[in-house]
């Protein structure tokens, strides 16, 4: 069993990923921004692949660095991803004040490479803690990606106190000096988790094998898919937003024309509210209403949300918006936690590690195209990812609707 000093170690671990999280909800409502700013681009493509790029690399290199962890150790790789952060949030602010594409794009590739450390923090709790308080030790990872996405925003407001004007490099730069934070946290307070008992962190790139396991199960199959098309619809609102609601000087058919210090706000306001939601509501229904119940309204109030968008943006009325936001996040939060435990339930107990694996896999693909596809939808109308991600939610309705009934628990769940 882990000792005491290691357990106290996790405030550690909470404290770098929230910092690292930090950086990124500072500079995420702000990259579509920086991209239209830079460069021309009508169909949206690049922008497309510049978000994406973050979420790629992190798909591509999270087993690499969980290899490297078990073989020299969490903290080194931990404090690697940390050091990469400074180094390329640093490139970010240079990028912006030479009003450079290419450079956006470098320091986008090399921040997802530096924190796809994430399943490494799983690894150094697991490593930490007994199988007793495991749960809540991973609990402060999910408390920590809360705080980094609402937090993220306001500082990168504050970064630029005037509100005014475009961006400048100062959210970048404030990203590595956080980030920067981390790394002497680490370096001073971190120990080593690993033992030679230690669970491995590395992961397959996307597990054939575990995919075609979870899906010989009857309702594992559509409830995978559910996961898919869910990320996939909430990565394209994530990516599209910031284009949607900000105004500039060429978008005069804009619906709306937030200055980016309010497209800050926004997104904080996106992250409260899904910390609120799931923290608070969500958990106390869990356990008293059937999970297949909760997730189906889920589904049903998110195509009620991209429904009350798309009057949003035709009645450019910025009340609907910021009210389609909240029923959207909020049914959000119904589906993800309850679709989760779905899959929990249905699984054998054996196998469990199998098919919550192939649903991480699905859930990575489905950021990686949900981020390189919302601005392309967007160039195309303002309303457009709204009415696609209705009709997925509609999908997801059903397939929820007939996953919950046409499956059962695992003998023994």
């Amino acid at each position: 069993m882990p000792d005491e000093p290691r357990k106290g170690s996790l405030l550690v671990i909470f404290l770098t990923v929230f910092i690292d999280l930090l950086g990124f909800g500072m500079v995420l409502p702000l990259l579509p921004i920086y991209g239209d700013v830079f460069t021309e681009d009508p169909l949206g493509w690049r922008l497309g692949l510049l978000m994406a790029s973050f979420s790629m690399m992190q798909f591509l290199f999270a087993p690499v660095w969980g290899r490297l962890s078990d073989q020299i150790g969490r903290r080194p790789v931990l404090m690697i991803g940390l050091g990469g952060s400074v180094v390329f949030y640093t490139l970010f602010g240079v990028a912006t004040s030479l009003s450079s594409l290419p450079l956006l794009f470098v320091s986008r590739i090399g921040a997802g490479i530096a924190g796809a450390t994430i399943p490494t923090a799983h690894a150094y709790i697991a490593d930490s803690t007994s199988v007793e308080g495991r749960s809540k030790g991973m609990a402060l990872i999910g408390t920590a990606f809360g705080l980094g996405f609402t937090f993220g925003p306001v500082l990168a407001f504050l970064a630029v106190p005037t509100g005014r004007g475009d961006p400048g490099p100062w959210p970048g730069y404030a990203a590595a000096i956080l980030s920067a934070v981390a790394l002497v946290l680490a370096v001073f307070k971190l120990p080593e988790s690993k033992r030679a008992d230690s669970e491995s962190a590395a992961r397959k790139l996307f597990d054939v094998d575990a995919l075609r396991q979870a899906i010989a199960r009857p309702s594992i199959g559509m409830l995978l898919m559910v996961v898919f098309l869910c990320i996939f619809t909430f990565a394209k609102l994530e990516t599209s937003s910031s284009i949607l609601i900000w105004g500039n000087e060429e978008a005069t058919d804009s619906p709306f024309r937030f200055t980016w210090a309010q497209v800050c706000w926004t997104h904080a306001y996106i992250g409260f509210t899904l910390a609120a939601i799931q923290g608070g509501l969500v958990r106390r229904l869990a356990g008293r209403i059937a999970e297949g119940k909760l997730a189906t309204f889920g589904a049903a109030v998110n195509v009620a949300g991209f429904a009350i968008m798309v009057a949003a943006i035709k009645c450019e009325s910025v009340a609907l918006l910021l009210a389609s936001l909240a029923v959207v996040v909020a049914g959000v939060s119904f589906i993800q936690p309850n679709l989760n435990s779905l899959l929990s339930r249905r699984s054998d107990p054996n196998k469990q590690g199998v098919i919550l694996g192939a649903a991480q896999s699905v859930n990575a693909l489905g950021r990686i195209l949900g981020s390189g596809i919302g601005i392309p939808l967007l160039r195309m109308d303002y309303a457009m990812p709204s009415y696609v991600g209705g009709g997925l939610m509609a999908v997801v309705l059903v397939l929820v609707i007939f996953a919950a009934r046409g499956g059962k628990d695992f003998p023994g769940q």
